[in-house]
């Protein structure tokens, strides 16, 4: 049977435009639980071509850039696009291994 998490978005389909709003830790969990250590960083960005629909991209390790004033145009490296299924409904979640400004 095909599962969810076996296919992968195109990025593409987010648009040429990715606009940087916040950027936020993201912890490790051990065994289901959240710890208070800081695995890498999600940049949430606002997608022009989807209304400013936000999608968060995590980035593992150090954070790699400040948050600027206002929005900026940003690009990510290797961006992955993913769907997977939490309590009955389908969710979409980004990983990158970098970051820049576009």
């Amino acid at each position: 049977m095909l599962n969810i998490r076996d296919l992968k978005i195109d990025p593409t389909s987010l648009g040429e435009k990715m606009l940087l709003v916040e950027i936020i830790p993201a912890y490790e969990y051990k065994e289901g639980a959240k710890t208070n250590n800081i695995s890498g960083y999600r940049y949430v960005v606002a997608l022009p071509k989807h209304n400013l629909e936000k999608i968060s991209v995590k980035i593992d390790g150090e954070q790699l850039m400040d948050k600027p004033e206002g929005f900026v145009e940003v690009e990510f490296e290797n961006l992955e696009v993913l769907a997977y299924e939490m309590r009955g409904n389908v969710q979409i979640s980004a990983r990158a291994t970098g970051i820049s400004l576009a």
